[in-house]
């Protein structure tokens, strides 16, 4: 028997589940998932050193409709931003932030759902 397929919203899930493994692996330390706003929503939020990162994670299983960084476009990229400062105001309301970045992850993975491929651009936008 077939196991079901998974929906969009079950790979992006998953998708993040990866990135964030991958990150903490790397020493990153979880500050927030799926933080969403009227505004829009960013994926991870996590600390590398002195720096706040938010990220977005684009999951891929192909590259049929184009590679994940293709996917963030300059819209999204002003939604992230007015969402980064929502939380910036929101948790750091009185104090000053000064590193932070905006970073991409994309994870690909084969229709089998094997082991991840994950491609990390640091301060993508």
């Amino acid at each position: 028997m077939t196991p079901p397929r998974k929906t969009n919203k079950q790979k992006g899930e998953d998708g993040e589940l990866f990135a964030c493994r991958y990150l903490e692996e790397k020493g990153y330390q979880l500050e927030r998932r799926n933080f969403r706003t009227r505004t829009g929503e960013i994926d991870l939020i996590m600390r590398d050193g002195d720096w706040l990162v938010f990220i977005e994670v684009k999951m891929r299983t192909s590259d049929m409709y184009g590679h994940g960084s293709e996917a963030i476009t300059a819209a999204k990229q002003r939604t992230i931003h007015r969402t980064a400062l929502e939380y910036l105001l929101q948790y750091y309301g009185g104090s000053t932030v000064h590193s932070f970045r905006f970073d991409v992850i994309v994870v690909t993975v084969a229709a089998s759902y094997s082991e991840p491929e994950i491609m990390h651009i640091l301060h993508a936008f």
